[in-house]
């Protein structure tokens, strides 16, 4: 028996800012669905949070101390069977900049 293997392409997005994430996840999707390309997503992965501890005064007061967090909010989207015609239109793709786009092929 011949396992069929698909051609996919794996498009994963990480931001701090879950608006400008769903923003060009939507766009990506839009230009995935203009040549009619199977498009499975956006599949949201769990938060990453990293929090930082700072001391409010700076000499004294070990007791008083500021908490902050930053939280790393991911996606992934799946394309099935891309055409040429669809990866050209992703490259040239419009995406906000606080967006971090990693391709897989």
């Amino acid at each position: 028996m011949k396992i069929h293997e698909q051609s996919k392409i794996r498009i994963k997005l990480k931001a701090y800012d879950h608006k400008l994430l769903t923003i060009s996840c939507k766009t990506i999707i839009d230009t995935a669905r203009r040549t009619k390309v199977k498009a499975i997503g956006p599949i949201p992965l769990p938060k990453k949070r990293k929090i930082y501890c700072v001391l409010r005064s700076p000499h004294v007061d070990k007791d008083s101390r500021e908490h902050f967090e930053i939280r790393t909010h991911t996606k992934i989207i799946d394309i099935y069977e891309p055409s040429s015609q669809t990866i050209d239109s992703l490259m040239k793709l419009n995406i906000p900049s606080g967006v971090d786009i990693e391709v897989k092929l």
